[in-house]
């Protein structure tokens, strides 16, 4: 009996200890929030809701779409941004044949060595080589962008606030301001060099509108490649590049809720059947 009495006060104060310290961490939390001055900011807007394959519990990738925004990478966004933590083998998980990937990483220059003089020179990638960057160094990709390093966009969606979204967003937001928004925030006006879009943080980026026109490139599956489409195609693909296992996750999700339910009921009832010999004892 002091035995059972023990162990259940042990558990008490446990599950106090916890509850304590969940409930110091909130308050905490939200008294740092209500207190903290928020840093002045431009309006800008959220990015719009799209619906994607891989969106919600039962997602699934869509190869077609995921083909599409990695032709939008290769014939617009490679000339600036990098992928420098993807494979070129890694294309094999989008539909891509050993034969297309080879082809593919042949037709890029990859940093090497020159064995006969030891200097450093290029040449053909091969499929375990990752995507190369468009710039020797920071220094030459400042110089060509306005003085902005372009970001490498391998974990892009990733590292953005609803990233898939965002990037679609901003490639196919870019818009002159409008005068009420100037009236209200002069300094919202787009400097030299700058392009405004109303999805980006400040307003305005050194980048130009990257998907100026439909038909920019041409689709192999004969979808018409409105500056839209290709927005929304190229963030899908990007959110490949950033969470490859996603969909995979996803799929491995179910069997290990379902062996916790599982897991559960059979801890709870193992619980009764110990426990009932004490509780016919002490009653």
């Amino acid at each position: 009996m002091t035995k059972l009495l023990s162990i259940r006060l042990v558990a008490i104060l446990v599950g106090l200890g916890f509850t304590v310290v969940a409930l110091y961490s909130f308050v905490v939390g939200a008294y740092a929030a209500i207190t903290e001055e928020a840093p002045g900011h431009l309006p800008y807007e959220e990015p719009r809701d799209i619906a994607y394959s891989f969106d919600g519990p039962f997602g699934k990738w869509d190869v077609q779409q995921l083909q599409r925004g990695f032709k939008v990478y290769n014939e617009v966004c490679s000339a600036c941004h990098s992928l420098k933590y993807v494979a070129f083998r890694d294309l094999e998980q989008i539909g891509y044949d050993e034969g297309q990937v080879k082809a593919f990483a042949a037709s890029k220059q990859v940093p090497g060595i020159d064995p006969n003089t030891g200097e450093a020179t290029t040449r053909p990638g091969l499929p375990t080589d990752y995507f190369p960057s468009p710039y020797p160094n920071n220094v030459a990709a400042a110089a060509a962008n306005n003085n902005a390093i372009p970001p490498d966009l391998s974990l892009m969606t990733k590292a953005r606030h609803d990233g898939t979204n965002y990037v679609a967003s901003l490639l196919a937001g870019y818009a002159e301001p409008s005068a009420e928004l100037l009236e209200e925030h002069p300094e919202a006006a787009p400097g030299p060099g700058l392009h405004h879009n109303p999805y980006f943080p400040n307003l305005n980026l050194a980048m130009a509108p990257p998907l100026a026109m439909t038909g920019q490139v041409t689709y192999d599956d004969g979808t018409e490649a409105t500056v839209q489409q290709m927005s929304e195609d190229v963030a899908a693909f990007l959110t490949w590049t950033a969470e490859p296992t996603l969909v995979k996750r996803k799929q491995t999700g179910w069997p290990v809720l379902i062996f916790l339910l599982f897991a559960t009921v059979l801890a709870y009832l193992s619980k009764n059947q110990i426990w009932a010999a004490a509780k016919r004892k002490n009653g």
